[in-house]
């Protein structure tokens, strides 16, 4: 027995703010909102999708920012996308300690943590 793959990564969100999800993840990140199923539609949260990569974000009463753990989304034109983060007035913080590899992190609207990565 072997875990063969990923379905998505959860983190959460603030009640009711799922249109300022959209508004960051589908128009600053490019991702695609999917529809959920009616029974968990009910209990807020978005679902998202960027080719095969899934993310979700759930609604949570006891909401807390994920400030160390994260996703790492791997983008194909990250300089395209910091430039576009900046002219926002998102703070990108770069990180070099990985020679190579073109990497940063940034914070969605609620404060949770997202790395970005330059693809290869």
């Amino acid at each position: 027995m072997h875990i063969v793959g990923l379905d998505h990564v959860q983190f959460c969100l603030p009640p009711g703010r799922e249109e300022e999800a959209d508004r960051f993840y589908v128009d600053m990140l490019g991702f695609e909102a999917e529809e959920k199923p009616p029974a968990l539609a009910a209990r807020g949260g978005r679902w998202y999708r960027s080719g095969s990569v899934r993310y979700h974000l759930g609604s949570d009463d006891d909401f807390r920012p994920a400030t160390r753990s994260h996703p790492a989304f791997v983008v194909d034109d990250l300089s395209v996308l910091v430039a576009a983060l900046s002219d926002r007035g998102i703070p990108v913080e770069w990180d070099e300690n990985i020679p190579g590899v073109g990497r940063c992190y940034v914070s969605d609207p609620f404060g949770n943590r997202l790395e970005l990565v330059a693809s290869a």
